[in-house]
């Protein structure tokens, strides 16, 4: 007979869930890890990163990270457009989390009981079946604590996976992000040498799929298991309403455009847990790039664009050479100017380079 928790969970799950704690050798993972030192690491929103070391100081250590799940109406463009969201801290997309190759990333989960659903985590980076999901799914009400050890460096994606027809559900509704794992001895270029960056942002990439009614007008629901039949039929057809970056069109451009100033390097990590995506930096380029997202691979260099396969994260390097705004999109432009895959760096400092470029003569008539 199911219990409750079963039920609400869903058998499949909880079966998973049994046979691997049931595989799992708690007390030699408790001996390994009870020694190591720990760190606790307060999570910030994206684009934002939390601070980090580039290059590991000292041994492997245990990083602990906390995070709420959050169910909330979120406005996802200038229309008004609701999105019944699902998210990892309030933010879409989730925060993104920075460790060391050999260090084991600690989260606990929380599943507050004012949420009507019941969530879980699937860490691409982790190793062992499910990616964590069967150990973390939580009903509202719960708290669930998931380690396991970075064996992996690189960018990787996290996302809910609660089971069935939930996983695309959930994914599309907000709930996934970044684990970045970078080398102990920090990032090397293609020849191996050492490089550094001065800011590091993230950017999610999401597609969203909202109902329409009989007038073709977006729905809004009070809540977010009341979508779930009419989005499903939407996602079915594989044709989003919204592609944005980090939950919103238009959410990283004007006043809340990404920083940087002339000379600095800025590492760029850009996912997409559903579908496949183009980033492209208008004006600039992919100085290094780690388009899979594997720093123990070397990075391509001096992309024009890049390509992001869905499910997964990458990461690319760039020293700004000139000021101005530059637009970063996902170079399929009905997607980026129609949907809503567009985000801005407004660049300040230096001088404009005109052996870079320069108009060497403005509009006039054309000449007889």
């Amino acid at each position: 007979m199911l219990t409750r928790r079963e039920a609400l969970l869903g058998s499949v799950l909880t079966a998973a869930a049994v046979a691997t704690i049931s595989a799992m050798p708690a007390a030699a993972s408790a001996k390994d890890v009870a020694g190591l030192p720990r760190e606790k690491v307060t999570l910030v929103a994206p684009p934002f990163v939390h601070a980090h070391d580039q290059v590991a100081k000292g041994g492997p250590k245990v990083v602990e990270f906390m995070m709420k799940i959050e169910e909330k109406p979120v406005v996802i463009d200038a229309d008004g457009t609701q999105l019944n969201a699902m998210t990892y801290n309030g933010s879409i997309p989730g925060p993104l989390m920075v460790v060391h190759e050999g260090d084991y990333l600690e989260l606990t989960l929380i599943n507050p009981d004012t949420n009507t659903l019941a969530h879980n985590i699937d860490f691409h980076a982790a190793t062992g079946a499910l990616g964590g999901g069967a150990l973390t799914l939580i009903n509202p009400g719960e708290q669930v604590t998931l380690r396991f050890k970075a064996t992996r460096a690189g960018t990787f994606v996290y996302h809910c996976a609660p089971g069935g027809a939930m996983i695309p559900w959930h994914v599309v509704s907000g709930m996934s992000g970044t684990v970045m794992v970078l080398p102990r001895d920090g990032l090397k270029d293609d020849k191996g040498k050492p490089i550094r960056y001065d800011r590091i942002y993230y950017v999610g990439e999401n597609d969203f799929y909202i109902p329409r009614d009989d007038q073709g007008k977006f729905k809004k629901y009070d809540s977010a298991g009341d979508n779930y039949d009419d989005t499903v039929k939407v996602m079915r057809g594989l044709i989003p309403t919204h592609v944005v970056f980090n939950g919103k069109a238009g959410s990283l451009t004007g006043e809340n455009a990404m920083k940087a100033k002339v000379g600095e390097t800025v590492l760029i990590i850009h996912s997409q847990a559903n579908r496949d995506t183009r980033p492209h930096l208008i004006g600039g380029h992919g100085d290094f790039v780690w388009e899979q997202g594997k720093f123990a691979n070397p990075p391509a260099r001096d992309l024009e664009t890049w390509f992001i396969r869905g499910g997964s994260a990458g990461a690319a390097l760039y020293t700004f050479l000139q000021p101005g705004v530059y637009a970063y999109v996902n170079h399929n432009l009905i997607e980026a100017v129609e949907l809503g895959a567009t985000a801005h760096f407004t660049v300040d400092g230096g001088s404009w380079n005109d052996d870079l470029m320069m108009q060497v003569e403005a509009p006039k008539a054309i000449a007889s």
